[in-house]
């Protein structure tokens, strides 16, 4: 089969990509950059245009398959159509992909990747042999977002962007927390939490939800499922190598997926090191300051990130880099924002990463936050501006840096190392 990938670059669709072309599909795609993961999956032999004009959708390709950036109006979308190409969105191809599996879904508002990644550990130390594909790149899987297993579990993220979700077949599911996000998508948590309450009830009558009894969210979600509840909190504690209350909770749902399949998980999670852009310690500067880049952009991720800076580093001054992602996402959470960054001594924001452009109905004072933010706060300008304010005013030796921000500020942290 011929299979184009519009938005091949992203990090769900890049592994959907590799993975096909590993199961000896002809796939080709495109992208508006070039990045590390396009450049990857140009190594393994896939064809990555960095146009998107609809000239390079080839009319003899039998599946064309969108990530949710591209809109139906989009040239290559408009392409496929007169070429009479069916269409399908990343998670749908997914989903397709997967049913045949023992589906092991992970999902959540925070905290997916990372429990994906523990997992895939845990199931690769006990020699199971799963499918993985993460939102994120992976140490355990040579460096990459996917690896091609020969068992029939396919272990997955699962995004609630959209309903996305809703397109797989899961049989197990692990579900971090829920507490609310995505609101261009949702119209109020208790629409997004339908959402997982749907998803649940794709489940087979045997099939198994493992999560945070003592959330009183997810106990309220689960309850209504009708499905085996596994609680993750009555799980016995978990050793970790990798700081954060918040990635021992993670832990926590592997371990009690590792009880429920019969496997050992305590040596796989004490080797657990982290992931790409997940509290990722990119090293020390020159100048002594220990760089930090994760993705955290929710008012909860940041308070989690930063407590887990505090626990690895006591008695160093914490500075965080934090680029606001999207104007919706801000202005929805304008009070969290506020108090997010209380464990910090310092924190200098950029501009506002607009991921979605189209779709954004206000734009934030980003000034006003970062006067309004409780703890010391500068406001950096754009990324350039801010690295340049870091570097020649702020930064002192023995400092962390903390590079925050689910858009391009990790090329600080990058940039800060070379």
């Amino acid at each position: 089969m011929k299979i184009y990938c519009s938005g091949i670059g992203g990090i769900g669709l890049s592994a959907y990509a590799a993975l096909q072309n590993a199961n000896g599909h002809t796939v080709l795609g495109s992208d508006r950059s070039r990045t590390a993961l396009t450049k990857d999956l140009t190594s393994q032999g896939i064809e990555v245009f960095d146009s998107q004009d609809g000239s390079h959708v080839p009319h003899d390709a039998n599946l064309f398959v969108y990530s949710e950036a591209i809109s139906e109006d989009a040239p290559e979308r408009v392409k496929a159509e007169e070429y009479g190409i069916r269409q399908i969105s990343y998670f749908a191809a997914l989903g397709e992909i997967s049913k045949d599996y023992r589906v092991i879904a992970v999902c959540g508002t925070h905290g997916k990747s990372t429990t994906t990644a523990m997992a895939a550990q845990v199931l690769l130390g006990a020699e199971l042999d799963p499918t993985v594909i993460v939102g994120t790149k992976v140490p355990q899987l040579n460096g990459r977002n996917w690896r091609k297993g020969d068992s029939d579990l396919f272990l997955l993220e699962a995004c609630e962007y959209r309903g996305s979700f809703l397109n797989l077949h899961p049989n197990i599911i692990l579900m971090t927390n829920v507490d609310g996000d995505h609101f261009d998508a949702f119209d109020s948590v208790e629409d997004y939490q339908n959402a997982y309450k749907e998803f649940l009830s794709r489940l087979p009558d045997d099939g198994v939800i493992i999560t945070h009894m003592e959330d009183p969210d997810c106990q309220k979600i689960a309850g209504v499922a009708g499905r085996e509840v596994l609680d993750a909190d009555a799980h016995s504690s978990v050793s970790l190598s990798v700081p954060g209350r918040h990635m021992e909770e993670n832990a926590l749902l592997v371990a009690t997926l590792a009880d429920h399949l019969e496997i050992d998980s305590e040596e796989s999670l004490l080797e657990f090191s982290g992931t790409w852009r997940r509290f990722e310690v990119k090293g020390d500067t020159s100048d002594g300051v220990t760089v930090i880049d994760d993705y955290a952009h929710h008012p909860i991720e940041i308070a989690a990130t930063v407590a887990a800076a505090r626990q690895a580093y006591p008695g160093r001054r914490i500075v965080c880099l934090f680029q606001p992602h999207t104007h919706d996402r801000v202005i929805r959470f304008y009070n969290d924002f506020l108090i997010a960054f209380d464990g910090a001594d310092l924190v200098v924001t950029t501009d506002v990463y607009d991921a979605r452009p189209d779709i954004e109905n206000e734009t934030v004072d980003i000034t006003q936050l970062t006067a309004d933010i409780q703890a010391e706060s500068v406001y950096g300008g754009t990324l350039c501006e801010a690295k340049e304010q870091l570097c020649c005013k702020i930064l002192q030796q023995d400092d962390v840096l903390l590079v925050l921000g689910a858009g391009d500020v990790t090329s600080v942290a990058s940039a800060l190392m070379s």
